[in-house]
Order: structure tokens, then sequence, then C-alpha cells
């Protein structure tokens, strides 16, 4: 059974959750307004980046709650399928998001001329459907597998209790007439059978390759291109050239960090056939992408920091007139009474010659 240790992961959770929730609900509005008022490709999938994770942010208290139970499920079961599976599939399409949005601007560096020309926001619309749908149907296996209960022995089912992986909560309990009877427990996806694992560890290979390995290579080759092009031009500002630069690697090593490991964790587990003893950390690593994300918004769009800027300024201005009127407050009965007395004549003056 896996293990997360509430001491460790609830931190971390709570900290993804309330520091991502408010970043990523501002780049919402900001690139909800922009799309609004003028779409560009590169603001189109910024904007479904944002919605993957306040997608994954939403679904998170549910693994909060699973934690704080000891890796219990005390929920209605199909909330375990339903949390599982947009708390996975919005992993793997902040992978492609982020791949996007780095041969958009490969491609607005390498060829700005042709790019220009052909740049309409429709294509990024068709490419922001196509990702989600692809998506969706990749990681569909994670509602399936808790329901595929395949007939087999009792010697296999006993054999394989003690195989965790991550996609079931559900046991097989076959009768004398070949039909399983599916006994639902208090863990959210535990113990497969070998059947479930044989269809289950090859899909996950193939998540690994399909939505982690490609678009890390794709994004890898954008980014290092665009640096390489980017430092060679004159006429960029040194300042600019440097925010784009680390944008650039800072992009690269979110996605390294974040996804590299859990997606280590699937090729590690089709070898051993066996859930790997660090895959929560790896699990948690990924966690901390929907609060990483906001500082790519940030250094990604114009419009976010400005929007930031303003609501910073704002606060500011809010805050000085808070502690003017506690500071007038506490002054203002040591003044006494004689000089608002002493007002009211020139006002009453100024009232009668009007």
């Amino acid at each position: 059974m896996q293990e997360c240790h509430t001491a460790l992961c609830l931190p971390v959770y709570l900290v993804t959750f309330l520091t991502g929730l408010p970043a990523n609900a501002v780049a919402f509005y900001t690139f909800s307004k922009k799309v609004r008022q003028k779409p560009t490709p590169i603001d189109i999938l910024l904007l479904n980046l944002t919605i993957s994770d306040l997608l994954f942010l939403l679904f998170l208290p549910f693994k909060m709650q699973e934690v704080t139970d000891d890796m219990t499920w005390s929920l209605p079961y199909i909330l375990c399928p339903l949390s599982g599976f947009f708390f996975y599939m919005t992993i793997y399409v902040s992978t492609l998001f982020l791949t996007a949005v780095s041969v958009e601007r490969y491609l607005g560096v390498a060829f700005p001329i042709q790019h220009s020309l052909k740049r309409r926001p429709l294509y990024a619309v068709v490419a922001s459907v196509f990702i989600w749908v692809f998506s969706v149907l990749q990681l569909s296996i994670v509602v399936i597998m808790p329901y595929y209960n395949p007939p087999q022995d009792s010697l296999s089912s006993t054999t394989n209790s003690s195989n965790s992986y991550e996609f079931s909560n559900v046991s097989n309990a076959p009768l004398s007439d070949g039909i399983n009877i599916v006994s639902f427990r208090n863990v959210c996806y535990e113990d497969f059978s070998e059947k479930q694992l044989a269809i289950l560890l090859p899909v996950r290979l193939e998540l690994c390759l399909v939505l982690f390995c490609v678009p890390f290579l794709i994004c890898s080759f954008c980014y290092i291109n665009f640096i390489r092009i980017l430092s060679g031009l004159p006429h960029i500002g040194r300042r600019r050239r440097l925010r784009a630069i680390g944008l650039a690697l800072g992009t690269l090593l979110v996605f390294a960090f974040c996804f590299g490991p859990y997606n280590v964790s699937h090729i590690v587990g089709f070898i051993t056939r066996k859930n790997p003893d660090w895959r929560d950390m790896a699990l948690l690593c990924s966690t901390f992408n929907a609060c990483l994300d906001p500082f790519i918004f940030y250094f990604s769009s114009s419009a976010v920091r400005g929007t930031l800027g303003s609501m910073l300024q704002g606060a500011r201005i809010r805050l000085a007139k808070c502690m003017f009127c506690g500071c007038h407050i506490h002054w203002s009965p040591w003044k006494g009474t004689s000089e608002p007395q002493k007002d009211k004549g020139p006002k009453q003056v100024e009232m009668n010659t009007i």
C-alpha cells in the first residue's frame, strides 16, 4: 500500500493550494480579459494552461483529505476515480501546453516574418482542443481500470494482493460460476491483479513516452535554439534578453523537476512490475507545478505583470488609507471639540453666500 506521510504530504499540498489558487486565479482573469479583447496564440495557450492548473487545484483537496485520513478513502467511491482522473490528467495537459508555448516562442524567433504572416488565433484554439481531447482519451485508463475486473483464479488474486499500483481500490472475489464481484474497500487505487497490471503497466509506460519524453525533447529543442538565436540578436535590450533566457531555462527546469521523477517511476514500475517506494515523493514534485506555473505566466506576459502591479498598487493605496484613517481616529479626540465649532462659522457663511 502506498504511504504518504501526513507531516510531509499535507504541508506540500497546502502550500501548493494556498499559493497556486490565487496566483492562477489572477492569471485566469488576465488571460480571459486579454483573449476577449485581442486574442493571440500565446495568450490562448497560457489561458488553457491556467485552466489546467485550476482544475488540478480544485481536486487537490481530495488528496488532502486522503492524506489526513492516513491514506484511507472515506469519501464516496465515485470520487476516487474522478479525482484521480483530473489529478493525473492535468499533469500531462500541463506538459503538452508548456511544449506548445515553447514551439510558439521558437517559431516567433527563428522565423519571425513567416510566422507573423501565418500566425492565427484559430490555430491555437485547434491545438488546445486537440490537447484536451488527446489527454482525456489517454488518461481515461484512470477511470476504467478500477472497474475492470476480469475473472481469475483465487491463487492469482492472493498472490497479487500485495502488488500496489496507482489506479485501483477494488479487489476481485470470483464465484464458482466465473462471475466476479467487485468488493470496494476504504482505500483508493490499490491491490491490482495480474491481469489488471498486464494492461496498466504498458499503458503507463506509453503515457511516459508519449506525454512526457516526446514533449520534453521538443521543449528542450525549442528553448535551446530559442536561447541560441536570442543571444545573437543585437537589437534586443539586455534586460529583455535576460528575462527571455531566464524564462526558457526556468520552464525547462520546471519541466524536469516537476514531471521528470513521476514519469521515471513509470519506467521503474514497468521494469520491476511493482510500485517504487519513492513514488509518493515523485508525485509531490508534480504537485509543485501548479504554483510554479504562475512564475512562467509572470515572465511570459506583460498583461499578467500589469495586472499584478495594479493589484499590488491598489493594495498599497488601500493599506495607506486604512493606516491614515486609524491614525486620524486615534488623533482626533485629542483635538477637542473647539476646532469643529471654529470651522462651523466660515462654512455657514459660505453656504449663506451661495
